[in-house]
């Protein structure tokens, strides 16, 4: 028969028919040795009893004077039946014995001497000991019955019973051991008597250090599994109790182990652990999980590299990590952040963070995306469309020139439309000579050059200053991209700053000092702020929140070992300056 496939079990549930499983044999191991223990503490206790029930009628004063008195003829003759010597009570052996004088006097007639003696001889032992057996039965029967044993058996030495709770038992041999008490030491045993199998406890009964009878006290063991029986009901409502305790318990542990496994199975809960574990490492993007007290959890690879941190760091508070304080500022804020912009030593980041609230516990998600080369594009790529722009201005200028020329040639005034042409030439060559000849190097020569056409638009005059040197052609130059960056940002700043300002004009110096590279740039406008941490991400001269060029200054000269600093004038302005070491030489 076809049976469909039965889905796998939770962990949770699993776990739950484990437990409950481990539970019940632990209860039931209990019980078994709560019932063993019982049992031989059950057994240990009436062995106790007995004994305490045979040494006590052993001891009595009473016992012992009525059995030293009747000890010369407390043994029936040989021969002589025991269920004639024992069967009957006192006045029916004593009639017995007393018999009519004609009897007696016919048997004496007619019998031999010795059989006469030997019936007297009978006739007395038998009279003693039923007289004794009648005088200590309802004393050992009132003792058995207030002691609460199953029987208190007096004996005679070798072995005949003088009591017994049954009656008809009286003058039978004792079934059991008794060389021991004969020695005079006290024993117990477990033994199948008449009464069935019993703990019973055999003391002698002695005068004067001579054994002249026994005592027998015993418990049979069907009173003591009655007994135990007892205590079992007890302890299986006790077991009963645990286990249910014990079920409810898993229950409620499994019940919240399921909701926070979500009811996967092993497989499932290891499938999804492999596929976490891959998606972590795998991803480009660094990933960061946070606690409520802003502690990590868990940092992918890319996480550690975006951040510079190495060696064991979950468990670490985000303000132990020695990042820059606005990015830590932005891990430990409590509302979402999306697409801030923030700087490390050498990178930019772009981070983005949500609350979360899962399990029970509160914590953050944060994703770093780094923007080093983004931002590094797009800060050329503004440059280039500033060229553009710049040879657009520059194409409309020459057109505007050219139909002047074109005019003035239309109107035979030549040698005015040479004067003309001539004089803008030797401008726009006089420019480009000055910047070639002062900097040299290509990249920043274009840069430069692009520049001065942007601010000559707005109204601000660019100039190279004369102690520029050549760097061109020198080893250990940072990378032409990194000059860019900071050149670049610090002659839009200065153009900026300068804006609306008439006469504007922005001083560019560059010239390799010592082992390193200086660029300064400096402007006579407003100034800055007194106090104002430039550099910062987020500072700006037209209001907070838009600053990033100043920021990623400082952050190329730190990444190559150099400085960024900025400060005032003295003929009024700002002045920056940028000192990057050229490592070719520094090594030589």
């Amino acid at each position: 028969m076809f049976r469909l496939p039965r889905p796998p079990r939770s962990l949770a549930g699993q776990l739950f028919a484990m437990q409950v499983l481990v539970v019940a044999v632990i209860v039931a191991g209990c019980a078994v040795f709560a019932y063993a223990t019982a049992r031989g503490q059950a057994e240990d206790a009436a062995r106790r009893q007995a004994g305490a029930v045979a040494r006590s009628v052993a001891d009595s004063p009473s016992v012992r004077e009525a059995v030293r008195e009747a000890a010369p003829g407390t043994a029936p003759a040989a021969g002589l039946p025991t269920g004639s010597a024992t069967g009957a009570p006192a006045s029916s052996a004593t009639r017995s014995a007393t018999g009519p004088a004609t009897g007696s006097a016919t048997g004496s007639a007619t019998g031999p001497a010795t059989r006469s003696a030997t019936g007297s001889a009978t006739g007395s032992a038998v009279d003693a000991f039923a007289a004794l057996s009648a005088e200590l039965q309802p004393y050992a029967e009132r003792v058995r019955t207030d002691s609460g044993v199953d029987f208190v058996t007096i004996m005679a030495p070798d072995g005949r019973r003088w009591t017994h709770p049954d009656p008809r038992r009286i003058g039978e041999r004792f079934i059991g051991n008794t060389a021991p008490a004969l020695r005079g030491e006290t024993f117990s045993e477990t033994y199948t008597g008449t009464l069935g199998p019993s703990i019973r406890v055999v003391t002698p009964l002695t005068d004067n250090g001579r054994v002249i009878g026994m005592v027998s006290a015993g418990i049979t063991v069907r009173v003591i599994g009655d007994r135990l029986a007892a205590q079992l009901v007890v302890l299986g409502w006790f077991a009963a109790g645990a286990l249910a305790l014990g079920g409810a318990g898993t229950y409620v542990v499994n019940a919240r182990l399921r909701r926070h496994t979500h009811g996967m199975n092993a497989a499932e809960l290891s499938r999804m652990y492999d596929y976490h574990q891959a998606a972590l490492h795998g991803v480009r993007e660094g990933l960061l999980m946070l606690d409520g007290q802003r502690r990590i959890t868990l940092i992918n690879d890319a996480g550690r590299e975006l951040l510079g941190l190495e060696g064991k760091i979950r468990g670490t508070g985000v303000a132990d990590l020695g990042l820059p304080a606005p990015l830590t500022g932005a891990l430990l804020a409590d509302g979402p952040r999306v697409d801030e912009v923030h700087l490390t030593a050498d990178r930019v980041l772009v981070v983005n963070s949500s609350p979360v609230a899962g399990g029970g516990r509160k914590g953050t998600v944060v994703t770093l995306r780094d923007h080093t080369e983004l931002q590094s594009l797009t800060g050329e790529l503004d440059h280039e469309r500033g060229f553009t722009q710049a040879l657009r201005s520059q194409a409309h200028e020459a057109a505007n020139r050219l139909h002047t020329v074109v005019s003035l040639i239309e109107l035979d005034r030549a040698e005015e439309a040479v004067e003309f042409a001539t004089a803008e030439l030797e401008l726009a060559q006089a420019l480009t000579d000055e910047v070639v000849t002062a900097v040299g190097e290509p990249v920043l020569v274009a840069l430069l050059l692009g520049k001065a056409a942007q601010a000559h638009e707005r109204g601000v005059e660019l100039v190279v200053t004369p102690d520029s040197s050549v760097i061109d052609g020198r080893t250990g130059i940072p990378p032409a991209r990194d000059l860019v960056t900071v050149l670049g940002n610090l002659v839009d700043n200065a153009v900026d700053a300068l804006s609306g300002v008439p006469g504007g004009r922005v001083m560019v110096t560059v010239r390799a000092e010592g082992d390193g590279l200086l660029i300064r740039v400096a402007d006579n406008g407003p100034g800055l702020p007194e106090g104002a941490d430039v550099f910062r991400r987020g500072w700006s001269g037209k209001g907070e929140g838009r600053g990033l060029g100043l920021a990623l200054v400082r952050q190329v000269a730190h990444r190559h070992g150099g400085s960024a600093d900025a400060g005032a004038r003295a003929e009024g302005g700002a002045e920056f300056t940028v000192r990057l070491p050229m490592r070719g030489e520094a090594g030589a």
